[in-house]
């Protein structure tokens, strides 16, 4: 029998040192503006679909226009019927993620378009083998509890989210986030797949091994495709975050509480949306609030903490989960001292922030492009961060007393049993003090890249069942056959 790695436990970041940047009145008067923006301005759905099911349940809907408003009592009705606690299932229970405030479960970032390859050092478009590899080194990394595809199927074409979707779920046995925008003919194959990992629909709703991510189009916009593919994976029960992406000076005010509120309406009205037509659909809030580069017009994702914070609160305050807080995330171009200034002061906000997923590890430039090196890196920050907000415990005091009593003035410890158990409590990392052959000290990305190489040759996660493989390979060839016929 062929023997297969053991994917290790998973290390959550617990939440008991969450902070709240506003008083719950300032909340309270943020949602009031969210509540006026839907009923007073509305917000654009370019779908029949969607026009329809407002219609149907009471709101305003201009259909020359496709701007929906949204009355306050019906937004409360709605999200009165959306699941604060959900469960993202992995492969095994032990992978389960249960967003109920008490974690924040670390996930990689995505989904970016270019490589540095791993061998030639370099920079190409992506394919569906990075995605496989990434997915693989993922669920050797503890820190990491749930995947998301962090570069794109190029290969693939229009069928690429499937592909993604494929590679994530063959070689993780963690939870992955297997949805995203596609043509909504081909979105019934990402549900396929996840009912044959699962095993059955019931499983599948129960403990889904996917779930999607559906952007919103800032400011105060909807994509037809996003939503009318997300009402297919809500029929079908599985999770969906809706995330708004203001950036202040272009796509929103030139400030904080006004990119939070616009983006805010942008969630709600999505999930609103959910909750009417398939009630109890579990979603959750996303708000990725970036700046407008006032230099050249680009894209600063690395916000300071309390836009972060904020966000998360606002997620709460509807009593859904969220999506976001700390990131390990860079606009750095390479690895280097903004790379690591960002992932680092990134990383230690996660438990200030209280995200139920976040952390976005692994990629560089604002997302766009993957050094296979970083994601041990940042993996490498979680850890420690872990360590330093984890629950400390008292206890052992005697013990230690009775050590110190054995030992007496001007002993040493090294002897003592107590030192040889204890001394593995500490974490140290292995990307310090590294020296070659020379006696020189390496350098930690040298040793970064070294380690993914052993970890990408070596390791390999216990594969799906033939048999479902072989399902997943037909569902896969029906909807390359389908994505083929779909017009642009």
């Amino acid at each position: 029998m062929e023997q297969y790695s053991k994917t290790p436990d998973i290390i959550s970041i617990s939440s008991h040192h969450k902070i709240e940047i506003l008083s719950p009145s300032e909340i309270d008067t943020l949602r009031k503006g969210t509540y006026q923006l839907l009923a007073d301005v509305g917000v654009y759905y370019p779908t029949k679909k969607a026009l329809t099911i407002f219609a149907d349940h009471g709101a305003e809907v201009d259909w020359d226009s496709k701007i929906v408003r949204i009355p306050p009592d019906l937004v409360d009705k709605a999200m009165g019927t959306a699941p604060r606690n959900i469960v993202l299932g992995g492969r095994e229970p032990r992978f389960d993620l249960t967003l109920d405030g008490s974690s924040s479960y670390l996930t990689t970032d995505g989904c970016g378009v270019h490589v540095i390859d791993l061998h030639t050092r370099e920079k190409r478009a992506s394919r569906k083998a990075d995605v496989a590899m990434m997915a693989r080194i993922s669920d050797a990394i503890p820190m990491v509890s749930f995947f998301w595809p962090m570069i794109s199927a190029q290969d693939y074409g229009k069928a690429a989210p499937l592909h993604e979707c494929h590679a994530g779920l063959t070689n993780t046995l963690k939870h992955v986030r297997g949805g995203t925008t596609v043509h909504p003919d081909l979105a019934s194959a990402i549900v396929d797949m996840a009912t044959v990992v699962a095993g059955t629909e019931k499983e599948r709703r129960l403990r889904p091994p996917v779930c999607a991510n559906i952007c919103t189009i800032a400011p105060l916009a909807q994509d037809a495709h996003g939503i009318e593919t997300a009402l297919v994976y809500a029929e079908a029960g599985i999770p969906i975050s809706f995330m708004a992406m203001p950036t202040m000076g272009s796509t929103a005010p030139a400030s904080v509480l006004g990119a939070i509120v616009q983006g805010d309406a942008e969630s709600v009205s999505a999930m609103v949306l959910m909750q009417l037509a398939y009630p109890g659909t579990p979603v959750f809030h996303s708000i990725i609030t970036s700046l407008m580069n006032p230099r050249t017009g680009g894209y600063i994702g690395d916000m300071p903490l309390p836009v972060r914070l904020i966000d998360i609160q606002m997620a709460h305050a509807w009593d859904v989960p969220s999506l976001g807080g700390g990131s390990f995330s860079s606009d750095a171009p390479d690895i280097g001292w903004q790379s690591a200034f960002e992932s680092g002061f990134g990383g230690a906000q996660i438990p200030l922030a209280g995200g139920d997923v976040c952390g976005y590890l692994g990629l560089m430039n604002s997302s766009m492009i993957l050094y296979p090196e970083q994601i041990m890196l940042d993996a490498e920050i979680a850890m420690n961060v872990y360590e330093t907000y984890k629950s400390f415990e008292f206890k052992d005091l005697d013990v230690n007393l009775d050590v110190i009593r054995e030992v007496g003035p001007q002993g040493h410890f090294l002897r003592q049993k107590h030192t040889r158990t204890h001394m593995r409590d500490f974490h140290y990392s292995p990307f310090f003090d590294q020296l070659d052959q020379d006696g020189n000290l390496r350098e930690p990305r040298e040793i970064a890249l070294e380690n993914f190489k052993e970890l990408e040759k070596n390791y390999h996660p216990e594969p799906l069942p033939e048999s479902s493989l072989k399902e997943m390979d037909k569902i896969l060839a029906a909807a390359d056959k389908k994505a083929s016929e779909l017009g642009s």
